[in-house]
């Protein structure tokens, strides 16, 4: 049950956490009003989608995206406030230690922590298809993939080449598709290109000429050996209508797909992958592994905000901002670098990479926990 101590620093601390992270979000839009402006007005985009298709999405990603820096703020700045009244000297003095202090703040965190999962797999990407799909409609019009030769495995044994892709039409030009069994080649398919049918979602491929190839095998006199030998036959289509496991989708911007899809959604295209021979695997392991561990950094930097600014120090709050604000740079730039190892071929696996930071600092914590004032 919460007693007066525990309501009075969990308000404090749930309604410091709100308003900064209000008041920086604030500046954000307002910079990012500043710098989009002009292209709102050249573009006239209705003002309803700017607010309810950009900002309205914007708020959520950007907000969850920095809540352990602002839960780490919001503790240094009415910590040290209470500090510098000497309020701990007084909660201290009266016999209750310093883990019970902790208590409210470790409540605060839960519930900062469970919002951001919470955000992170499910309300986010939903919304970040909303304001992605606002971006690239007005604001990346001109997007154009740069992949050229890109080469897909659509099932077990059959591989899938395009010469190009033009994302804004959806068609994609000098197809090849093949078909391997036992090492040898089955079946292959050559198109001068292939358009999406979002209507009946498969591809209508044009100038088509198919391959299919039908193995026998012979018993050869010689040591026991076998040897195959095979008939093909030829078709040509000047049109077809083909359901592959490829769509659009797979061609979007590389950061947006992982964006957009939730986390069952993101489990189960990592599987998929998987079976494709997808070499960008790791870039989606460390983003679903990423949206658990980041939150999880509330706790850990909660403990170290609670530990660094309930000693009353010369400086002030500013010195308190200060070094948290060093802290937490090098959380997230340690974050990038642990990070940047998996994704770039090093052998460090996705989930070790994403939850090194967060075991390096706990040790921080620990460390300055016990030596906080007791």
């Amino acid at each position: 049950m919460l007693k007066i101590l525990d309501r009075y620093i969990l308000r404090r601390f749930i309604g410091t956490f709100f308003f900064s992270i209000t008041l920086m979000l604030t500046i954000f839009i307002v910079f990012d009003i500043s710098e989009k402006l002009q292209d709102f007005i050249a573009l006239k985009i209705p003002i309803k989608e700017i607010v309810l298709e950009h900002y309205l999405n914007f708020i959520p990603y950007y907000g969850n995206l920095f809540s352990p820096l602002f839960t780490f703020i919001a503790v240094i700045l009415f910590t040290s406030k209470m500090a510098y009244k000497t309020e701990f000297v007084a909660i201290l003095s009266s016999g209750t230690s310093f883990k019970r202090i902790l208590r409210p703040y470790m409540i605060g965190a839960t519930i900062i922590t469970v919002m951001s999962l919470i955000l992170n797999h499910f309300v986010i990407p939903k919304s970040n298809k909303v304001r992605i799909g606002f971006e690239d409609k007005y604001l990346n019009s001109g997007y154009v993939t740069d992949e050229r030769n890109i080469h897909r495995q659509i099932a077990p044994g059959t591989s899938l080449y395009i010469s190009d892709y033009n994302n804004g039409l959806n068609i994609a030009n000098h197809i090849t598709i093949e078909k391997i069994a036992h090492n040898k080649q089955t079946y292959m398919l050559k198109a001068e290109s292939m358009q999406w049918d979002s209507i009946s979602k498969s591809w209508n491929l044009i100038d088509v000429f198919e391959r299919t190839l039908i193995y026998s095998k012979l018993d050869s006199i010689k040591k026991g050996k076998s040897k195959f030998i095979f008939k093909e036959t030829h078709q040509f289509y000047p049109t077809k209508n083909m359901k592959i496991d490829f769509s659009p989708k797979d061609m979007m911007r590389f950061l947006s797909k992982i964006e957009v899809m939730t986390y069952f959604e993101l489990k189960e295209f990592i599987v998929k992958e998987k079976l494709k021979g997808s070499s960008r695997i790791e870039f989606f392991e460390v983003e679903m592994y990423k949206r658990t561990a980041f939150p999880f950094a509330t706790f850990i930097l909660t403990i170290i905000g609670v530990s660094i600014s309930t000693r009353k120090i010369r400086g002030g709050v500013g010195l308190h901002i200060a070094l948290g604000l060093v802290l937490s740079c090098v959380y997230i730039l340690f974050m990038h670098i642990s990070t940047t190892f998996a994704t770039s071929g090093l052998s460090i696996k996705p989930l070790l990479a994403v939850w090194i930071p967060n075991i390096v600092f706990s040790f921080i914590a620990l460390f300055l926990y016990k030596n906080a004032q007791q």
